[in-house]
């Protein structure tokens, strides 16, 4: 690994879910061993909800999930409508070519977290900044990775302060009252359960709607398939999920706490492993013709939301957001198409999340 020395791979479909729900294999550990390998240049904090196992996490998975329930995601539906169709107004009046990063991608899952937490979307220039600094790989050195948690913590804190100030019934107003009144979290997973939210609430997303309209351009008998056939959508987004990878890996590898068998594959107590979700994602062991991208796929138990405890708090919402982000997209401009030549698109580098700097588009 970059940092931290060597580590076990697993890339296969069900070694990749072993890891993953192993009782020997642990996060907690892994946060706490500074010199764990990993991709970023700085270990994980401990004691957030990305890096304790259960019942720890679970105690704090629980304080959240209330705010992800069907119901409540559903009751969302509109109002994400809504906010994708004032953001392609806007696209169609600034004119095209217009970029899809700026004017789609990173606006709409940044309001929709914004509005389920209590966060002013105004502070998205601020959030946004010490987000890529801490999913920084090569792009940021350490000192500036340090000082991007920093940062991302004392704003975190200061929000806090102010519900205090002045309660409201948001998540974080919920949160900050099981802090006060329930006790059933330290102030320090207090901001950090915050910072892990605002990060996994909108990051990926912003990526998935660009990477996925740019691999949708690239499949245009994929995209009129789903302009004919709508019904399609909810198959769409899965199989857009499994198909396009997210990220360079995981951040950081967990470690093995005691001697044990992993897909047939002795591990020591005290090595690290670490998953690839996007190869187990195309194992053909898993998924016929895992290569191609195929909306009929049934079933399709990919694994880019995670599995297990660590399962995505926020699958349902993101794939709402998916959904009508991008079939709104298709519907509207049904001559949507790059407004560069592909081999003129710039992909983000030194980044822990793959996507692009820019989308051209004109329709």
């Amino acid at each position: 690994m970059p940092h931290g020395g060597t580590a076990w791979l697993a890339t296969g479909y069900e070694a990749v879910r072993e890891v993953m729900s192993s009782p020997a294999v642990s996060r907690a550990a892994a946060a706490e061993n500074p010199a764990i390998p990993r991709l970023l240049p700085e270990p994980p904090p401990a004691g957030t909800i990305m890096t304790l196992d259960p019942p720890e996490h679970s105690r704090l998975r629980r304080l959240v999930s209330k705010a992800f329930t069907a119901r409540r995601v559903e009751a969302m539906r509109s109002r994400i409508q809504k906010a994708v169709d004032e953001l392609l107004d806007d696209m169609v009046a600034h004119g095209a070519p217009a970029d899809l990063v700026r004017q789609l991608a990173v606006p709409l899952p940044v309001r929709v977290i914004c509005e389920v937490m209590g966060v002013p979307v105004e502070d998205e220039k601020h959030f946004r900044a010490f987000t890529e600094g801490i999913m920084g790989t090569t792009a940021f050195d350490s000192d500036e990775v340090k000082a991007a948690m920093g940062n991302f913590f004392g704003y975190f804190a200061q929000l806090v302060a102010e519900r205090r100030a002045d309660p409201t019934d948001d998540l974080l107003g919920a949160l900050v009252t099981a802090r006060d009144d329930d006790d059933k979290l330290s102030e320090q997973e207090l901001v950090w359960l915050g910072v892990a939210l605002l990060i996994g609430g909108h990051e990926t997303t912003l990526n998935q709607i660009t990477n996925f309209t740019y691999v949708l351009l690239g499949n245009p008998a994929r995209a009129q398939e789903l302009r004919e056939h709508p019904e399609l959508w909810p198959r769409a987004v899965e199989e857009l999920l499994r198909y396009v990878p997210t990220g360079a890996g995981s951040a950081f590898a967990s470690l093995v706490t005691e001697d044990t068998v992993l897909h047939g594959v002795p591990v020591a107590a005290g090595e690290a492993v670490i998953v690839d979700l996007g190869a187990a994602n195309r194992d053909p062991a898993a998924f016929d013709h895992p290569d191609e991208l195929d909306f009929h796929r049934e079933p399709n138990h990919h694994l880019a939301m995670g599995h297990g405890a660590h399962f995505c708090l926020g699958a349902q919402l993101a794939r709402m957001e998916l959904h009508i982000a991008l079939g709104t997209l298709l519907d509207r401009f049904p001559g949507l198409r790059l407004a560069v030549p592909e081999e003129d698109l710039t992909w983000r580098t030194g980044s822990l999340i793959r996507g692009l700097d820019e989308l051209p588009v004109a329709w």
